[in-house]
């Protein structure tokens, strides 16, 4: 027992060790860790790492879509629904059935059952790769904002497909009319569990006296409820995580108080790198293991099997998105779009950020290994490799071309209006200004009794917007405090205002909420050590 807990301590390490490598390097960690991992894998100093197949998706995926989820910018993900969309559905729909024809086709007693259950493994892109790379090199938001938005959706469809797929092959059986309808069944339940157990817990965040660590205990709790909920119930687990992610996240400012956002966004940073470093970790640890569990499929014949299929993945998801443009300039003559003239530059990067990672692994390693009959299951090993070879060559080959790719297309941002040095000028200009005029406003009586809010007030017309950091004498008084408090939420408001301005990135909006809470811990924690 002692020797596996010092093993996963291990583990643990050397996961640390190749971040540490990857951030010297300047390459995405992923990609990083899924070479590293078969690299040590070669050494057999690690455990053999058993997780049940029918926890795999229950452990991982409800928590790294909830973060997901969670620092999604909503009116990016409004202002490009109908892209994302098409992306994360009828895209994933198309790209599954060429899976599955080609499998048929190129395998050896494969069946088109068997095609579809591989194409809902291999067909969704994985979020963490993409938006990890893209920090490396300048994209337009827009681009940033399609991939996030689609990754959160696609897994749904994917797993619903994969689903659907699986019964076909355990029960031989498959009516295309009674799929659709448990596909659209399946959505709509999803997101209206997920809403329904949001507003639960928007309930208990806003009405019941919880203290910081119960927030953070509750949102930890949350996307699993969720998964569990909508999953009992015969809708997608995935969308309903999504959906009350979002729905929870637009009304943080309202349900958590400055303490509980702090060590809620510390605690879920820590708890989605852990989980996304382990899975990209098991994905190298485990590629040996399924080679030797191939059995009569050779190994030549098992590579030439994933390479095809993983050409044909990035040649399709190519055509989809140069397709998807084309259709958007006929459309837009009928309707309003985001954008009627997408051109061919945006549509090669998003074909190209087409990394596969945690949701394809989780898929695949969730196939039980025996039917309900008891007999194996068809074709498993040779499906978990030729997942695993594609999420090798994905991650590897597009992954390290990206910023190639990227460089060579040269777009320009054609959202952008301010840069983000002017944004954040702009929003300080605004907390300022709004500051003064609600202290005139609303507390002219207080700053003429209270010399601190004086100060204050003169630092604010000096330009200094947040982060006065309380270090004059007498800062403790009341008055002074309960004042700036306020002071504090109407920036918060501000804020928010700000952020429904479409030239105004949601990350820098975020950044200085962030600030605000922890100009209002720092002067809670001198108050509280003045008593």
């Amino acid at each position: 027992m002692l020797t596996s807990v010092i093993e996963y301590i291990l583990l643990v390490f050397i996961i640390l060790f190749f971040v540490l490598l990857a951030q010297q390097l300047k390459i995405a960690y992923p990609i990083v860790l899924v070479l590293g991992g078969l690299l040590v894998s070669q050494f057999h100093f690690l455990p053999s790492i058993q997780i049940n197949p029918e926890l795999i998706l229950l452990i991982f995926l409800p928590p790294l879509l909830y973060e997901a989820a969670w620092y999604t910018s909503w009116k990016e993900f409004w202002r490009w629904r109908r892209v994302i969309a098409s992306f994360a559905f009828l895209i994933v729909v198309f790209t599954s059935l060429v899976v599955a024809v080609v499998s048929k086709a190129l395998i050896p007693g494969f069946t088109l059952a068997l095609g579809f259950l591989l194409g809902g493994i291999v067909s969704p892109p994985d979020a963490v790769s993409a938006t990890t790379i893209l920090k490396y090199v300048k994209v337009p938001k827009r681009i940033s904002a399609i991939l996030e938005g689609e990754s959160l959706m696609n897994d749904a469809s994917s797993l619903i497909v994969f689903s659907f797929a699986k019964t076909a092959v355990m029960t031989g059986v498959f009516v295309f009319h009674e799929a659709l309808g448990s596909f659209v069944v399946a959505i709509v339940v999803g997101v209206v569990i997920g809403l329904a157990v949001a507003v639960v817990y928007y309930g208990i965040h806003r009405w019941l006296p919880t203290s910081t660590q119960m927030d953070v205990v509750l949102t930890l709790t949350a996307p699993y409820v969720m998964y569990i909920a909508a999953e009992s119930l015969h809708g997608s687990g995935v969308l309903a995580v999504v959906s009350g992610g979002l729905f929870l996240s637009s009304r943080s400012i309202r349900i958590l108080n400055y303490r509980s956002r702090l060590q809620g966004a510390n605690t879920w940073a820590t708890l989605g790198f852990l989980l996304n470093g382990l899975v990209f970790m098991l994905i190298g640890l485990e590629l040996p293991v399924i080679i030797r569990e191939l059995g009569t499929v050779s190994i030549g014949a098992a590579i030439k099997y994933g390479c095809i299929i993983t050409v044909a993945l990035i040649v399709t998801r190519l055509c989809c998105t140069l397709g998807a443009s084309v259709f958007t300039v006929f459309i837009s003559r009928y309707i309003t779009t985001a954008d009627n003239r997408p051109g061919w530059k945006g549509p090669i990067i998003i074909g190209w950020a087409g990394m596969r990672g945690v949701v394809s692994l989780a898929a695949a390693l969730s196939i039980p290994v025996l039917m309900n009959n008891g007999q194996p299951f068809p074709q498993r090993n040779l499906v978990l490799f030729i997942t695993f070879t594609v999420i090798l060559l994905t991650l590897v080959v597009q992954g390290l071309t990206l910023p190639l790719v990227i460089r060579w297309v040269k777009m320009e941002d054609p959202d952008k209006v301010w840069s983000a040095e002017e944004q954040e000028e702009k929003i300080r200009e605004a907390l300022v200004d709004h500051s003064i005029q609600y202290l005139d406003a609303y507390h002219t009586s207080d700053m003429q009794a209270i010399v601190e809010l004086q100060d204050l007030r003169t630092d604010l017309a000096a330009g200094k917007a947040i982060a006065i950091r309380h270090k004059r004498p007498g800062m403790d008084h009341e008055g002074y405090k309960n004042v700036f408090l306020k002071m504090l939420d109407h920036q918060r408001h501000v804020l928010h205002e700000l952020n429904k301005d479409p030239h105004m990135e949601h990350e820098i909006i975020r950044k200085y909420h962030e600030l605000v809470d922890i100009e209002e811990e720092l002067l809670r924690m001198k108050s509280e050590e003045s008593e």
